[in-house]
Formats: structure tokens, C-alpha cells, sequence
């Protein structure tokens, strides 16, 4: 499937529902990512069509996580990084407290890093980990970490800047459910049929989550 009807689209997209009956599909996590020639022509407004994407990308005027990319329809993900390389600008894809991807201007170095959730683990020879990471990244480290835990990743160097433990007192940005884009600090973590949930507290007030519906961030 290469495009579904714009009726159809993920509730993330922060796109109108009216406009054109077919929008472009992501080229692969299509379940929890928006094409980049979505996002540029519909949310940001930055291109006119598909064809001058394909001339700004062959031109490598765009890049994403810092990576060049080929496809008009390359996904953006969670926490993702929009490089626009001549108009130097950044821009950083959140979700907002109404479960809407949007895409915030951010500064060249808060652009160079990238938050991962740690969602498996392998133990190889010599000491070594791997790391099995959100958006279906993978990384190999003698790091010590934990399954839920946060890594910090450095975009230009694919180096762990820091792991942030999933922990009481640490902030979580909720990225599932029906509490999808609400921040907040963890009071404490208890075991509630047969599942870690997170006890939140933040402006909105308090919430419990599920902890495999967070990711922490500091």
C-alpha cells in the first residue's frame, strides 16, 4: 500500500481531513510515522509538492537524524529530526497533549541528539551488549542498562551520551494510550496486575500509566 484515503489516516496526523482524497503512506513503520513529504507540503507548508521534495533530496538540501535519505515518503517518527541543511533550520517531531504529531523548531544542538527507549536486550561476547531500541534501532555497547531504560544517543556519531534509568523521581513523556503527550514526573512505580505501572503527577494533575507506555527523557 502506497497511499490510504484521507479519511483513513492515523489520528497522529495533524493534517485537515479535507483536501485531497488519497495521501502518501510512510515507505516502512507505517503504523507510528508520518511521510516526510506529509509533513513538509501539508503541517509545515514548507513545499509545494512532492516534485520539489524529490529536487531539495537529490540536491541533499534535507536530511533526516542527520542521515541523507532517498524517498519522498521516508517516515518520521517520535522524536525524530527534520534537518533542513540550507535554511538552517531543525525541527523535532512530538506528540501533543491532543495525541497530534507536531513539529517543533528546535536549535542546531538540542537537534544532535535523540531520546530511544530501550525495548530488548542481548548479551554478546566480550562483555558486549546489544541494544535493541525504539523505531527498530539497534546499538552495541558495554553500557549497563536496563529493559525500559532510556539512551540518549548523539545523531552525528551514533555515540550513548548517557542512559537515563526508568526510576522514581525521573521525567516521562507518555507516547501510548489515552495519556499519549502529557509529561510529567514519576512519584513511584508499583505492580498493579501483573504490570509496572508509573504513578505521574504533572500540571494536568495525576496519572497512572502503563510504564510500557512511556519513555523516560531526563
Amino acid at each position: 500500500m502506497t497511499h490510504v484515503n484521507r479519511q483513513n489516516i492515523g489520528k497522529f496526523w495533524a493534517v485537515p481531513r479535507k483536501g485531497t482524497k488519497y495521501l502518501t503512506v510512510a515507505s516502512h513503520e507505517k503504523t507510528d510515522s508520518i511521510p516526510l513529504v506529509v509533513i513538509l507540503r501539508d503541517v509545515l507548508k514548507i513545499i509545494k509538492n512532492k516534485r520539489e521534495l524529490k529536487r531539495l533530496i537529490n540536491e541533499k538540501q534535507i536530511q533526516i537524524n542527520y542521515k541523507k535519505i532517498r524517498a519522498v515518503n521516508y517516515p518520521v517518527s517520535l522524536f525524530d529530526v527534520i534537518n533542513l541543511i540550507p535554511a538552517k533550520k531543525n525541527y523535532k517531531a512530538l506528540l501533543s497533549k491532543h495525541k497530534k504529531m507536531i513539529f517543533e523548531e528546535i536549535s542546531d544542538k538540542d537537534s544532535e541528539t535523540k531520546i530511544f527507549k530501550i525495548t530488548n536486550k542481548k548479551i554478546l561476547a566480550k562483555g558486549k551488549i546489544q541494544f535493541n531500541l525504539m523505531h527498530g534501532k539497534n546499538i552495541i555497547t558495554k553500557e549497563k542498562a536496563k529493559i525500559g531504560d532510556s539512551i540518549l544517543l548523539s545523531l552525528k556519531d551514533n555515540k550513548i551520551i548517557k542512559i537515563i534509568p526508568m526510576e522514581k523521581g525521573k521525567r516521562a513523556f507518555v507516547i501510548k494510550g489515552k495519556h499519549a503527550g502529557h509529561v510529567g514526573k514519576i512519584e513511584d512505580i508499583v505492580e498493579r496486575g501483573g504490570k509496572n505501572i508509573a504513578k505521574i503527577s504533572s500540571d494536568e494533575g495525576k496519572t497512572n500509566v502503563w510504564i510500557k507506555n512511556i519513555i523516560i527523557i531526563e
